[in-house]
């Protein structure tokens, strides 16, 4: 899988990842993060999702990466935003009102760019990626975050029944991604109904990582 498979899936339209109403398990957990009004969140690969303008609603700031430009085109359509747009580096920066968002390779997001975060949205992003490439997401999402606590959504199925994306990402893998940085709580275990694309049981996990580091959180300003 390389960069051309998403660009393909949002070209086609080929996006059944995406949801059409704000995710529940948001709705039921986030504020167990304890975040200020005016906290500044980190959606990675965020795509064109309605958590946005739900986090936005409340309060809160956004700054997201994702691949695809017409992911962010049509975020910020949703919005009824018109963004300032900008090269930062190997990447296009779009932003608005408490709202950026870096398009292109997330490998090529610096903590420069990402600036102060508060704490980070996992929705569909390590389930996103095959397993080669999911440890080396952890590391660099640790390291641009400064540990950021995170509210982290996986998937879990027997992977034998099925290719991803979304790939199962099970409780032991979360564990030794992040447990070694943060307590790590799982908030609730949901047993999706029917068969998984008609082919595997699945449940989704939803967990609350909580940072072990003393690392100071603030990273930058914006």
């Amino acid at each position: 899988m390389d960069a051309n498979f998403w660009h393909q899936r949002w070209s086609r339209g080929e996006i059944g990842f995406h949801e059409s109403e704000t995710n529940p398990f948001l709705l039921a957990h986030f504020d167990k993060l304890k975040l200020a009004t005016g906290a500044r969140i980190f959606l990675p690969l965020c795509g064109k999702t309605l958590d946005i303008a739900w986090l936005l609603g409340r309060g809160y700031r956004i700054v997201g990466a994702e691949l695809s430009a017409l992911a962010i085109d049509a975020l910020f359509k949703g919005l009824g935003l018109q963004p300032s747009i900008v090269t930062n580096g190997a990447l296009t920066h779009y932003s608005a009102n408490n709202i950026d968002i870096f398009v292109g390779d997330i490998f090529s997001l610096s903590r420069d760019q990402l600036g102060a975060i508060d704490a980070i949205y996992d929705r569909a992003a390590l389930i996103a990626l095959p397993e080669d490439l999911r440890k080396r997401y952890v590391a660099h999402l640790m390291q641009i975050s400064a540990h950021a606590p995170q509210l982290l959504i996986c998937l879990e199925y027997d992977q034998s029944l099925m290719d991803g994306p979304p790939f199962s990402v099970g409780d032991d893998e979360v564990k030794r991604h992040y447990g070694a940085q943060y307590e790590l709580a799982l908030l609730e275990r949901v047993e999706l109904p029917g068969k998984f694309k008609g082919k595997a049981t699945a449940w989704e996990h939803i967990w609350l990582l909580q940072n072990r580091c003393t690392e100071p959180t603030t990273v930058g300003t914006y």
